[in-house]
């Protein structure tokens, strides 16, 4: 099979030189075990290639492959990077760091994509873009080219989810074609080594303010006679999960406030005694667990401002500068004022239930009445305590960012 495509290529002279040895786009293909649809891809780029007057190469990084589609990418003038590590990511960027193109594009090596639609993403990075997506919806999914599963609940479910996490302009979050400049790339500083490398991508574009183009694409049954490397619950979590650490907002923020906003509305609302709602008595065991609320949530969203403030100073997320000017006003000094202001309010319910059970001799008391006060001390001792330690460990990670 690979000879005939070889020698037909040959035939068409597509094997043209790259002026000047620098090539302007850059097609990586992951690879493992592809035999069976390799050469049909690359003879399909080249021919797109040579049609369109477009200088490029084809790269072919090799996952491992056991079937010899290696020799296969070399016998059609492809260019073989072999990636040890496994996983579509680290096949991705392995072959990403290889090309030498201004523009990458990057797609899988098992015919389900049209490499014709090639020049409709170089006319958007020429144009200015960053990053351009294909979208398979928009363009069109023949029959059986998608699981049900993945069609109408998967994809639409994880697209859905990062375009309200995180703003981002894509219909499909998950299109395996797709182009973006080579400094675009690196500024990324992608890391995941799996599946999830395909939201990483149009995340990071997004949160660092990247240029995002659209371009119908399609999609056709893959060409292979073995099952895909695509494990439907494993990988879908695997994007999920990302997106979600990816958003302490949604995963943290949102759902600490949330809770705290219920907590101290029921705090507000028991304190003064029990309240009857309908045949329903609510009183201190509510109120038990409204403190709860409150401090549950409390912890959730310093969680959230300890991750946002780490992921900037890794590098995995851009500045933000409502955090920056957060972080003005809420100094070590402030957060120690804040934190004692509260362990004083706390010791100050303390002393005043004590005094409470000593007019009854330190004996016997309705719980009722001194377990409002208990609740409210130690609510407020535990959010003193938890708020100073908090800003001593924002000021250890602002000086690793500085």
């Amino acid at each position: 099979m690979s000879t005939t495509i070889l020698e037909q290529l040959e035939a068409r002279s597509l094997k043209r030189p790259i002026a000047g040895g620098i090539p302007e786009v850059s097609v990586v293909m992951p690879c493992l075990n592809e035999a069976e649809t390799l050469a049909a891809c690359i003879a399909q780029i080249r021919e797109t290639f040579a049609t369109h007057w477009v200088e490029g190469e084809i790269i072919v990084a090799d996952n491992g492959s056991q079937d010899g589609c290696d020799a296969i990418a070399e016998a059609l003038g492809a260019r073989v990077v072999k990636i040890a590590r496994h996983g579509y990511g680290s096949a991705l960027m392995g072959g990403v760091e290889a090309a030498r193109g201004e523009f990458i594009v990057m797609g899988d090596a098992d015919s389900s994509y049209d490499f014709r639609h090639i020049p409709a993403f170089l006319d958007q990075l020429r144009a200015g873009a960053d990053l351009v997506m294909g979208n398979r919806f928009a363009g069109g999914i023949q029959e059986g080219a998608m699981p049900g599963l993945h069609r109408y609940f998967g994809n639409p479910v994880l697209t859905g989810l990062g375009r309200l996490f995180f703003r981002s302009p894509c219909g499909d979050f998950h299109c395996g074609l797709r182009a973006f400049r080579k400094t675009a790339y690196e500024r990324m500083n992608l890391r995941t080594t799996g599946m999830e490398f395909a939201s990483e991508m149009v995340v990071k574009a997004t949160l660092f303010g990247m240029k995002i183009v659209e371009v119908p694409t399609t999609l056709s049954p893959d060409g292979r006679s073995r099952a895909p490397h695509l494990r439907s619950w494993r990988d879908g979590w695997r994007h999920l999960r990302f997106l979600l650490m990816y958003s302490p907002r949604w995963l943290f923020l949102y759902p600490g406030f949330l809770a705290m906003l219920l907590g101290l509305a029921f705090v507000v609302f028991l304190l003064p005694g029990p309240r009857r709602i309908g045949n329903i008595v609510l009183d201190i065991h509510t109120l038990l667990y409204a403190v709860l609320a409150i401090l549950v949530g409390f912890q959730a969203v310093l969680f959230a401002l300890f991750t946002k403030v780490f992921a900037i100073t890794e590098g995995l997320l851009p500045e933000d500068a409502r955090l920056n000017r957060l972080f003005k006003i809420f100094t070590l000094e402030t957060g120690l004022a804040a934190g004692i202001l509260l362990q004083l309010g706390g010791g100050a319910c303390v002393i005043y239930s004590v005094l409470l059970w000593n007019g009854h001799g330190f004996g016997p008391m309705d719980p009722t009445s001194l377990m409002r006060l208990v609740a409210c001390a130690v609510g407020l001792v535990v959010l003193g305590v938890e708020t100073s330690l908090a800003s001593f460990f924002f000021s250890i990670l602002g000086l690793a960012r500085k």
